[in-house]
């Protein structure tokens, strides 16, 4: 039998280690996952698009280059992954990952949505988009973990 390989698409805030935690719980639980992300690097996720394309005077049009860029990567990626994961902090807000679950649910992707409970109510739309809801890491690759293999982690 062929052991299928997921595509998941880590979406959201920047400042924590999210990312690499849900990775090693991937790697522990040795589950046939690919993950792709988002330029993590907030500077050079801000720079692309004059770094490339030339300066601009105006920090909206640098925005808006930048912005342009960067979609390019994460409408691809999202598109190719089988299931999104969207990552809310406390720090910051993060509409970059709002408009990913949005984007997202218009493609008909499961969204796993991960965030604190005092976000609760903030994100109640981007919720009720998503089939699932967690709160740590260790949730995140146990909902992958039972999708892909079919059973509860004990």
């Amino acid at each position: 039998m062929t052991v299928r390989r997921w595509s998941v698409y880590l979406s959201g805030e920047i400042h924590s280690d999210w990312r690499r935690q849900i990775q090693e719980g991937i790697e522990n639980a040795d589950l046939p996952i690919d993950l792709s992300a988002p330029v993590t690097n907030h500077a050079d996720s801000d720079d692309c698009g004059v770094a490339i394309l030339g300066d601009e005077p105006h920090a909206y049009w640098k925005d808006r280059k930048g912005a342009g860029v960067n979609a390019i990567r994460t409408r691809t990626l999202v598109a190719d992954a089988d299931i999104v994961v969207v990552r809310f902090g406390d720090k910051y807000r993060q509409w970059n990952a709002a408009f990913d679950a949005g984007c997202a649910a218009s493609l008909g992707k499961p969204i796993i949505t991960f965030h604190a409970t005092e976000l609760d109510h903030a994100l109640k739309e981007v919720d009720a988009a998503a089939m699932a809801t967690a709160r740590s890491a260790d949730q995140v690759v146990n909902i992958l973990r039972y999708v892909i293999t079919g059973e509860l982690s004990r």
